[in-house]
């Protein structure tokens, strides 16, 4: 199974937003970045700035707007002028900004595309260049309609459930997004525990020589099916494993067992 794209987005989260990752990411082809507003306890944009402004201009940058120092928003006008200080704080505009978690703030339908609206028209006003929804639990979204974003971010993986991934695509079907990027494929960290008791290699079509962190990152573009995903090290060595990752193919027989395995389990 291949995917549309295979594209890497390098994710700022938890980073430390260091030089010398971002010159081996370019070097690697890895030309996404993704941060957010509250990134690096609310210092992202301004240390991206800080740090390697200059490298900036080799990346797509794409940000989100939504939590602020004290919590989250989805008031309208508090977006708009996150968007306008993101510009300032990069010394650029984001090539994508994301509504950031909406489900936290969003009790209802007119809520919702009040904020989706004002990210809309910043996209439209030359403030960025386009403009998405970034969601960890896309639930409580299903029954909502915003205008079509130009990409919508859910989360993606062997670790995602099956009620979340269903509510993801749905979400898709529904909203009509221009692409669909995954994020958190290793459900925070390569180290937990649950990649050492199963091997991940059985998703990947006849690639043995794969490692088991590698076939974990590329079966993650089919749970979803997605364009990108997102994430985060601060290890060189990782990304560049990352990177190679995507010569290989998923066994879509495979996925689809898994899918009917994750359903029955959800019935019991």
């Amino acid at each position: 199974m291949r995917t549309a794209d295979g594209t890497i987005v390098l994710g700022l989260h938890r980073s430390g937003h260091a030089r010398d990752l971002l010159e081996a990411a370019a070097d690697l082809d890895v030309t996404r970045l993704d941060t957010a507003s509250n990134y690096l306890r609310h210092r992202s944009h301004e240390v991206l700035k800080t740090t390697a402004g200059d490298l900036l201009p080799k990346f797509s940058v794409s940000t989100k707007v939504g939590y602020f120092p004290e919590g989250h928003s989805l008031a309208p006008a508090r977006l708009r002028v996150a968007v306008e200080q993101a510009i300032k704080d990069l010394g650029r505009e984001p090539d994508l900004v994301f509504l950031h978690n909406p489900e936290h703030s969003a009790s209802d339908a007119e809520t919702l595309e009040q904020a989706c609206t004002v990210l809309a028209d910043a996209a439209q006003g030359g403030l960025c260049r386009s403009w998405g929804v970034s969601t960890w639990d896309p639930r409580s979204l299903m029954d909502f309609d915003v205008p079509s974003p130009d990409v919508l971010m859910v989360r993606a993986g062997l670790l995602v459930g099956v009620d979340v991934l269903e509510a993801a695509e749905a979400l898709a079907m529904r909203w009509c997004p221009s692409q669909v990027w995954g994020m958190s494929p290793f459900g925070g960290s390569t180290a937990e525990a649950v990649w050492e008791r199963f091997d991940p290699r059985i998703f990947l079509r006849g690639s043995p020589s794969a490692t088991k962190i590698q076939a974990a990152f590329r079966s993650s573009y089919g749970l979803p099916r997605v364009h990108a995903v997102a994430v985060g090290t601060d290890d060189v060595a990782h990304l560049r494993e990352l990177t190679e990752a995507l010569a290989y193919e998923v066994e879509e027989n495979v996925v689809r067992e898994y899918r009917q395995l994750l359903k029955a389990r959800q019935r019991a």
